[in-house]
């Protein structure tokens, strides 16, 4: 469970921000929970505010942990993303650190890069509430906690580049102690981007699982898609079944194929819907791009629903229904569909999230993050709980009034400049439909 993240100089981020998700009002919990952080965050701004860049310093920091000892190249320095708009932030490092609760002890871990290498890093737990360090590093010295084999630690040591951290070697080298914080960035922390189009094959696995997911066909139905049911039927592809798959748009990968090897078996996924005479089965590239979408995400909201962990999806709200996504989020929110506790942490562009549905808040109010640009380009992060709102105030209608921040601003020179372009081509137009008309003199 993430408790918290920091970070500093990565991208429009330029001094630390910190996203702190441990609750800030108990009555506001969760029902029949004792969750130590809160399962929900939505971080809401305008365009380019800095709120994918968040997304994406967390992504880093775990790609850092599970991958630098193989991304990395001897002396070929560390890539990262510091602040372009301040000539300082090139020579300063870039941070990154999170709290978690794992297993019910608390971990605080960290890391900073330069250019050329690693230049702190660290790792304490909290068994009973009381410090433990395991392991601090400044440049190539690595000193183990009191608890630690200094000898095994100094053999991971002496072959830690330094532009690899040393996290990434001491846990997969049988450290114990170092991996509950490794396996949390490896398998319990996952991550959805913002262009995911129409994955079929992920679609299509969907559509495979609802049998033994009935969960997937209960979401499909509740939302209202008119979806009765779905499934796979095993096809002889022939240019004839190719044909009643593809219609007449057979991808030529598959008719060179055919022309190759012969006709084969496939699977072919279905969807039936309601229609006057019953249900009618409808080939799944002929859905809408909402309908793939949902059955693209909603294996991965319920699988970390099912396992634990924390799922960082960058716009939740592409492609869907404001509805269905307020949907999504109500699972996460209620022990009885997340018995694990698992966490789901959102950016949007979607007011609506910060509302109502069944009288019942979306997003409670130390849910709900906003992110702003200032003049020189610095993102900053602050949480709607600094407002002290009131249980029972319109959140998203004071959010659209400029009350928390967090909107564009656009002036009316906009709207003239709109209209002086307008006018503009029109002249352009016309004269150019006159020099085509009227005779010019020699």
């Amino acid at each position: 469970m993430l408790l918290s993240f920091r970070v500093a100089n990565h991208r429009s981020i330029r001094h630390e921000q910190q996203l702190n998700l441990q609750p800030v009002y108990d009555s506001d919990r969760p029902e029949g929970t004792q969750w130590r952080a809160v399962p929900v965050v939505g971080v809401f701004g305008a365009n380019a505010s800095g709120k994918s860049n968040l997304v994406n310093a967390l992504q880093y920091m775990a790609r850092m942990v599970v991958s630098s000892h193989r991304d990395a190249e001897p002396d070929g320095g560390v890539e990262r993303s510091p602040f372009l708009l301040d000539e300082a932030a090139q020579d300063e490092p870039s941070w990154y650190i999170v709290d978690l609760l794992l297993a019910g002890v608390r971990y605080t871990y960290g890391f900073g890069v330069d250019d050329d290498r690693v230049v702190e890093e660290w790792l304490d737990s909290y068994p009973k509430g009381k410090k433990k360090e395991l392991f601090s590093r400044v440049g190539d010295e690595v000193k183990p906690g009191a608890s630690q084999q200094s000898g095994q630690l100094a053999l991971v040591e002496s072959i830690t580049e330094p532009n690899v951290l040393f996290l990434s070697l001491a846990a997969r080298s049988k450290q114990q102690d170092f991996r509950p914080v490794y396996d949390w960035f490896a398998h319990r922390l996952q991550f959805r981007g913002t262009h995911t189009g129409r994955n079929y094959g992920i679609a299509m696995r969907a559509l495979e699982d609802a049998g033994r997911h009935p969960e997937i066909m209960e979401l499909l139905k509740a939302a209202d898609l008119g979806i009765e049911e779905c499934g796979m039927e095993r096809l002889l592809m022939d240019e004839a079944g190719l044909r009643r798959q593809f219609g007449p748009r057979i991808p030529s990968r598959l008719l060179r194929e055919l022309e190759d090897e012969g006709p084969r078996e496939i699977m072919r996924p279905w969807v039936g819907h309601r229609g006057r005479s019953g249900v009618v089965q409808m080939n799944l590239h002929d859905e809408s791009a909402g309908t793939q979408a949902l059955l693209e995400q909603a294996p991965r909201f319920l699988a970390v629903l099912r396992r634990g962990g924390t799922f960082v999806v960058d716009e939740i709200d592409a492609s869907l229904h404001p509805l269905l996504t307020a949907r999504l989020i109500g699972l996460f929110q209620d022990s009885r569909t997340n018995p694990e506790g698992a966490q789901l942490i959102f950016t949007s562009h979607d007011a609506s999230l910060l509302g109502r549905r069944d009288g019942e808040d979306i997003l409670k109010r130390d849910q709900a993050w906003f992110v702003e640009k200032d003049q020189y380009g610095e993102t900053t992060l602050y949480s709607l709980a600094e407002f002290k709102p009131r249980k029972e105030e319109n959140r998203e209608r004071r959010y659209l009034g400029g009350s928390y921040g967090g909107v564009p601003f656009i002036d009316e020179s906009f709207a003239d400049a709109v209209a002086k372009r307008g006018g503009g081509a029109g002249q352009d137009a016309e004269a150019e439909r006159q020099a085509q008309v009227e005779p010019t003199e020699p």
